[in-house]
């Protein structure tokens, strides 16, 4: 089993940054993807960026070129950096992480966002 903790969120203006951070824990040797996930209130939860145990990345057409996912296995930690935020990124983001072929949650994180 794997937990995930992320941290880094809170209040920022439009067109400011935050860097969000997953620590996880237990089973790390065998956590191949992660991702980070978001869920704004009244929207279903949504696949922010994803990266591979190689390094390959994958982004929401949304957050491309704003947003960069990154990891430190040395440290068991996920990255997301935000830049030129939007109101629109404001939700609960989640950390994903997969061991194996099962899927891990944190509890998430609350960015908001104003204008």
């Amino acid at each position: 089993q794997v937990q995930l903790v992320e941290s880094g969120g809170g209040l920022v203006q439009a067109g400011g940054s935050l860097r969000l951070s997953c620590a996880a824990s237990g089973s790390t040797a065998s956590i191949n993807r992660m991702a980070w996930y978001r869920q704004a209130p009244g929207n279903q939860r949504e696949l922010v960026a994803l990266i591979s145990d190689g390094g390959d990345t994958n982004y929401a057409d949304s957050v491309t070129g704003r947003f960069t996912i990154s990891r430190d296995n040395t440290k068991n930690t996920l990255y997301l950096q935000m830049n030129s935020l939007k109101p629109v990124d404001t939700a609960v983001y989640y950390c994903r992480a997969r061991v194996h072929f099962n899927w891990y949650w944190g509890q998430g994180t609350q960015v908001t966002v104003s204008s």
